[in-house]
C-alpha cells in the first residue's frame, strides 16, 4: 500500500459509517448481555477476571508473521468456537463449558465495542472495523 494515499474504510475492506457504528453497539450489546448472564448463572468473578483476556494470547501468533497471526488471532476472535462452546455447555449441562462460552463471548463483545475488529493480513492494525489507532495524515 502506498503510504503517502490515504486509503478509505471501503477501499482497505473496513465498514464505515452507520454499518461500523451498527457493528460496535452488535459488540456492546453481546458483552452487556454475557455479563448479564454470567452474573445470573452466578459464575465467579475471579474466573471471569482471570479467563477475560485469555483470547489475547493469541496476540503471541504476531510474532511469527501477520498473515499467522491474524488467522490465529481471528479464530481467537469469532464467534464461532465460542457459541460452539455455548451449545455444547447447554447440552451437556457443564457449567465450567458455559462460564468459558460467556466470557469468551464477553471479551469479543467489548473487543469489537472498542473498534478491534477481525484482523487483515496487511497488519495488526488493520481490521473489519477499520484502522486501529491514530492515524498520520498524508
Amino acid at each position: 500500500m502506498d503510504q503517502g494515499t490515504a486509503k478509505t474504510g471501503a477501499e482497505t475492506g473496513a465498514a464505515t459509517g452507520g454499518v461500523n457504528i451498527l457493528l460496535r453497539l452488535e459488540g456492546l450489546t453481546l458483552f452487556a448481555g454475557m455479563v448479564m448472564l454470567y452474573a445470573a448463572w452466578d459464575g465467579s468473578w475471579l474466573v471471569f477476571a482471570l479467563l477475560f483476556f485469555a483470547p489475547d494470547l493469541s496476540f503471541l501468533a504476531y510474532l511469527s508473521d501477520a498473515k499467522f497471526g491474524a488467522m490465529v488471532y481471528n479464530a481467537a476472535h469469532s464467534y464461532m468456537a465460542p457459541v460452539t462452546l455455548l451449545t455444547l455447555g447447554f447440552g451437556l449441562a457443564s457449567p465450567l463449558t458455559l462460564s468459558i462460552a460467556l466470557i469468551w463471548l464477553a471479551h469479543i463483545g467489548i473487543d469489537r465495542a472498542l473498534g478491534y475488529g477481525l484482523k487483515y493480513s496487511a497488519g495488526f492494525g488493520f481490521t473489519h472495523l477499520g484502522r486501529i489507532g491514530r492515524q498520520k495524515d498524508a
